[in-house]
């Protein structure tokens, strides 16, 4: 079940978040883009050309998703807004929890008709105070689910049938019913439990036969599930505890990247994860991912 005699994992850069998140591949540029939320930075790395670059959106940003034009949609600390790749700069569209200031946004992606997922909560952590919201390409912001506390990892099924959703401090994966035309979701459910040994289930992906990846935050890996029996299928053992998000990139969406945080570490801690917070990859990682869904505009 688990990996990691004959793998090899590679630190990306020489850089180290102090929460990295959010890692997207751009099929149409062959880049990685991730994120490092307290910071407010968005960075992305070529592979072909081997370059880093960096711009900072002066806020936290909790998720950012590919537009079909190019740009980013980012669900930043102050709502949801357009941002420039080259210079950083914000284009604001709306902020549905304007009169929520101690909230901020958290994880997000697209689904398959384009409209950005992005869910809320609370920086003290607070119990259920926040929620999961859509923005579509008329730029509408609607309310999907609400009582979370964490609101973390987004994956729709091969098919487009159904909508997975971890709230982290439940150590659930749940289920929605996804209607693709209208963006419903409903007969909510949970799909599985992960164990506490495992750590805490944080950024989620998807592989081309429909098992879900997830990043444990506290676990030192990345596992493989099916969803339908949430049977534990495979692990990569990491060398950094706080595991928080991961995605399929190359040409071939067989390089699987995954994002880590040194946040809240220790310096004990720091001296035993001397690479917390990197950006890793593992090429040609034996699966095969999905392409990220693009925003609609």
């Amino acid at each position: 079940m688990s990996n990691n005699a004959a793998i090899k994992i590679e630190v990306v850069v020489p850089y180290q978040c102090l929460l990295g998140e959010g890692p997207v591949w751009d099929a149409k540029t062959n880049v990685i883009c991730w994120i490092d939320i307290l910071k407010g930075d968005i960075h992305e790395y070529s592979p072909d050309r081997k370059k880093h670059s960096t711009i900072t959106v002066n806020q936290m940003v909790g998720a950012i998703a590919i537009c079909k034009s190019g740009g980013f949609m980012g669900a930043l600390k102050n709502g949801f807004g357009f941002i420039d790749r080259k210079t950083g700069t914000v284009k604001m569209i709306g902020n549905p929890e304007w009169h929520l200031p101690a909230n901020r946004f958290n994880d997000g992606k697209c689904d398959p008709e384009g409209r950005f997922w992005a869910g809320t909560m609370a920086c003290s952590n607070e119990h259920e105070a926040g929620s999961l919201y859509i923005i579509n390409k008329q730029k509408i912001i609607k309310k999907k689910a609400d009582a979370i506390t964490i609101s973390n990892g987004l994956a729709w099924s091969p098919d487009h049938l159904v909508l997975y959703h971890i709230d982290t401090p439940t150590s659930e994966v749940t289920s929605f019913q996804y209607d693709r035309v209208t963006g419903n979701i409903s007969h909510r459910k949970i799909a599985f439990k992960i164990p506490k040994e495992d750590g805490l289930p944080d950024g989620m992906t998807i592989d081309n036969n429909g098992n879900l990846w997830i990043a444990h935050w506290g676990g030192w890996q990345v596992s493989r599930w099916d969803p339908v029996t949430g049977e534990k299928l495979f692990s990569f053992s990491l060398p950094v505890s706080k595991v928080t998000s991961c995605t399929f990139g190359g040409k071939e969406l067989t390089d699987m990247y995954i994002t880590s945080a040194m946040q809240e570490l220790s310096e004990d801690e720091l001296k035993e994860q001397p690479l917390a917070g990197s950006l890793f990859v593992i090429r040609n990682c034996g699966f095969k991912g999905i392409p990220a869904n693009e925003f609609d505009a």
